[in-house]
Formats: structure tokens, sequence, C-alpha cells
């Protein structure tokens, strides 16, 4: 019984849309992502070895930013060349397995990303609240306890949403509108009945966003109070800067997460769907460095 199961699951096969509706696009739009995947791939590996070959850059904020820049290059790694495949590919299939592994490793790149930015958030804190107590507080024990945390805590509600899409029925070729096994359009192509899955998503999605953008938002209400107490001009300049970069990507992500996942019966059009993941997916990790 379970090997005929095997037997037929291993017979489904997907084809992702991605943006085969603009044919007259394929080409330029081949040519951006691939730019983008390009300065994607040099810009967080390079950041990272530039952290491990410099002893200036051997503390906890850089500590936390090399890990960032991982998370980046690895789900941009995950979701971009099967993106650029299906740009010129006139096949656009994948396999059942691989979609949903496919699926797993990019939820768990994406749920991981959201833990990282408030683990730097808090880092950005103690930083500026508490400088004389820095490297007290942020200890190397610490440090990996939160990055460890994150990890984890990224691959357990991935790992949840895909034993129940497992447990999904698929037969035969099924269409995906979209340019990755992303979970709502994966689901949406199952026979089976998908409320509870699409329930554990948006109750996931939603404590993940609350919980992290709590912990952010509470960090920089003490960072705002700390620096607007700094006399000097150029010391608050300094202290707003060091918090820009990382509060431009936390919009971009955290904005188009919300969007997409944390509004109960969401109207999105399928192709909002697919722009909107390509902010948080593929130009985002291309913006941190």
């Amino acid at each position: 019984m379970l090997l005929a199961e095997v037997n037929q699951t291993s017979e489904v096969t997907f084809i992702l849309l991605g943006f085969s509706e603009f044919p007259d696009l394929q080409v330029p739009l081949f040519l951006v992502f691939l730019l983008m995947y390009i300065i994607t791939l040099v810009g967080n590996l390079g950041m990272i070895m530039i952290i491990k070959i410099n002893p200036k850059f051997h503390t906890p904020m850089y500590f936390f930013l090399s890990h960032l820049s991982f998370v980046d290059f690895c789900y941009s790694s995950i979701v971009t060349p099967k993106l650029l495949e299906n740009l010129v590919l006139a096949d656009k299939s994948i396999f059942y397995f691989s979609c949903m592994l496919h699926y797993f490793l990019s939820c768990t790149a994406v749920g991981t990303q959201s833990f990282s930015l408030a683990v730097m958030a808090y880092d950005h804190f103690v930083a500026i609240c508490n400088p004389l107590l820095y490297t007290v507080v942020m200890s190397q024990r610490l440090c990996a306890l939160l990055v460890a945390g994150s990890y984890i805590w990224g691959m357990f509600g991935p790992l949840v949403l895909l034993c129940y899409a497992l447990r999904l029925s698929f037969s035969g070729f099924n269409v995906i509108n979209h340019f990755f096994c992303e979970y709502t359009a994966l689901i949406a192509v199952s026979s089976s009945d998908i409320h509870l899955p699409h329930l554990l998503l948006f109750g996931f999605a939603t404590f993940n966003e609350v919980s992290t953008l709590l912990i952010i938002l509470t960090s920089y209400v003490f960072i705002v109070v700390t620096v607007l107490k700094i006399h000097s001009a150029s010391g608050r300049r300094k202290a707003f800067s060091t918090c820009a970069s990382h509060l431009t990507a936390i919009t971009i992500f955290h904005g188009t997460i919300l969007s997409l996942y944390c509004v109960p019966n969401s109207k999105n059009s399928r192709q909002t769907v697919k722009v909107s993941s390509v902010f948080y997916m593929v130009i985002n990790p291309m913006l941190k460095p």
C-alpha cells in the first residue's frame, strides 16, 4: 500500500508557469534577474568572506550580519536559478518530491531570515542603549544560541506545513501559477480539502510576524529615545545611519510577508503574489549588501 502511494506521487509532475504570460519579456526578465542574482551572490558571499578574514569585524553585529548574508545567499540560490531556467527553457516541469523540497528549503530560509532580522534589532538595541555592557551582554554563547534558535525555528513551521502538504492528493500534471513552489500556489492545485493547511499557514505566518515585529519595534523605540538624547548631531547621524539599512530590509521583507500571508481571506491575485514574491525573494537579498 505504502509502495503504491510512493509510486503514485513519484509520477506527479508540476508545471511552474512563472512569467510565461509575458512571452515578449522573457529575455529582458532573464537578463534583469540574472544581473540581480550575480550581484546577490557577489555581495553576500563577499561580505561573509570579508567578515571572516578581517579581525576588526569579529564582533557580534558582524557575526549576525554574516549569517544574515548566508541566509540571503541560500534562499536566493534556491529560488532564482529555477526562475531563470523557466524564463529560457520550454520545459517548465518539476517533479513532486523536488517541488516539495523546493518549498521546504525556501520557506525555511524565509522563516530564518525573519528571526535573524529580529536578532539584529536586539543587537542594535544593546549596542546603542547599553554600549558599555555590549560585550558582556552579547557574549559568544548568547550569539550562538540566538543564531541557532533562528535556524531551528525557521525550520519548524515549514516542516509542519510540509507534513500536511505531503498528505494532499495530486494527480498527473498540475499547473502552479508561480515561479517557485510557493505554498499557497502549491496546495491550490490539490484535489484535497486545503482549509487546514491554509489555516496553519496563516497561523504560523501571523505568529512569526507578530513576535518578530514586536521585538523589532520595541528595540527601535528604545533606540530612538536613546539617540534623541545624544547632544551631538554627528553622533545622532551615526547612530541612525547604523540602523538605516536594517530598517530598509525590514520594511521590504515584512511589508510583503504581511500583505501576502497575514491578511485573512486575502484577495490578492496570483500576479500580485508573484510580483510581491520577487521583492522578498530576489530584490531584498540583493539590496542588503
